[in-house]
């Protein structure tokens, strides 16, 4: 019971730091260290046209089985960790310096090429609906030759079980084209599963706002906040993806084939309209914290109105109480019978006249 109260005043705190050090805390003069992943899956699958080969293991020193030319392959690891890393790079004669970019944390996303390989680093993103963060995870590319190598970080989720299902299906473009074709794929399905991030992100910005309008709280400017954040994380990981396709559409790489280059103006379509939207998202949250603060002082605004009304209307009876509270021996009507009556008379029918004015003139 404790911590489940903990937990809810926690959220209600809007000027929690938690979120805003895992956003903001990465420094590039700082090295961070990777953990190893206890558990590391290698899914290799090799194809052609007619034919396609599915195989899954534990150990890197499998993968010497599938270096040859008679096929495309794709070989998807499942967990981050150095010895296997270190041992695919050596059985692929991948550079030191991308086995490097592979195991580090936190790296923008970005495109070389060394040696007879292409690398891309992107950022797979996904949509906590729990804690309404949009969660990031590192994937590596290595297109060589005649393969593909990925590395993801999360073994239990990613957004390739469509192109799986394609991998079943004999003679589609996708089994008939080469590696460049298959590393495009893989890329294009990361890069329209922000497209669904955007959507999920955009109903919470789209309900905050017909919050604010029909009823802003401090709750209210603690979502702004937050969403605020998120919005940062969406424009850090989908922003640099333009500079990594342009190297892939400028590149004079013999890896990619010139017919796959249009594919690639494709997604870089894509990702300039996933930029635009992320602007627009800003943007949105910028009027929206302007829009909070303009329906708080409006709402200010009507009490203070309602108050200085009713202070006027009350003045008239603090003036007449006032006077004939006066110490004095002498004061019209003050021992009239009727005297009280008349006092009250006048400060019932003054309030009343103030408000026939008020109304006259739109005050209220």
């Amino acid at each position: 019971m404790e911590n489940r109260s903990l937990r809810y005043l926690n959220m209600l705190n809007p000027f929690a730091a938690v979120r805003t050090k895992e956003i903001l805390q990465i420094n590039p003069t700082v090295i961070p260290q990777r953990l190893d992943s206890a558990e590391v899956k290698i899914a290799v699958y090799a194809y052609n046209a007619e034919t396609l080969e599915q195989h899954r293991f534990e150990s890197a020193t499998a993968c010497t089985n599938f270096t040859g030319n008679g096929t495309i392959k794709w070989i998807n690891v499942d967990g981050i960790n150095k010895v296997t890393v270190e041992s695919i790079a050596k059985i692929f004669n991948v550079h030191y310096l991308l086995a490097e970019d592979i195991q580090s944390v936190g790296l923008r996303p970005k495109m070389d090429e060394i040696d007879n390989h292409l690398f891309c680093l992107l950022h797979m993103l996904y949509f906590n609906k729990e804690t309404g963060a949009v969660e990031t995870e590192q994937i590596s590319f290595v297109l060589g030759s005649h393969y593909v190598i990925s590395f993801q970080e999360d073994a239990e989720r990613d957004v390739f079980n469509t192109l799986r299902e394609r991998l079943k299906v004999n003679n589609t473009k996708l089994r008939q084209s080469g590696a460049d074709y298959l590393c495009y794929a893989l890329i294009d399905m990361i890069v329209d599963n922000y497209f669904v991030v955007m959507e999920q992100l955009g109903d919470r910005i789209e309900n905050l706002e017909e919050e604010i309008i029909r009823k802003p709280s401090p709750r209210s400017l603690a979502k702004i906040n937050q969403l605020r954040k998120e919005i940062i994380v969406l424009k850090r990981s989908i922003s640099p993806v333009r500079e990594v396709i342009n190297g892939f559409i400028k590149t004079d790489s013999d890896l990619l084939d010139e017919n796959t280059t249009k594919y690639f103006k494709d997604i870089y379509d894509h990702v300039m309209q996933a930029t635009d939207l992320v602007e627009n998202y800003r943007d949105m949250m910028i009027n929206m914290q302007d829009l909070y603060i303009n329906q708080v002082n409006l709402k200010m605004n009507e009490v203070m109105k309602v108050m200085t009304i009713v202070t006027c209307l009350l003045a008239p009876a603090t003036v007449i109480g006032g006077i004939f509270g006066m110490n004095f021996e002498t004061i019209p009507y003050l021992h009239n019978r009727y005297g009280f009556f008349i006092a009250v008379a006048i400060m019932l029918l003054i309030p009343m006249w103030m408000l026939g004015v008020f109304r006259r003139r739109g005050w209220f």
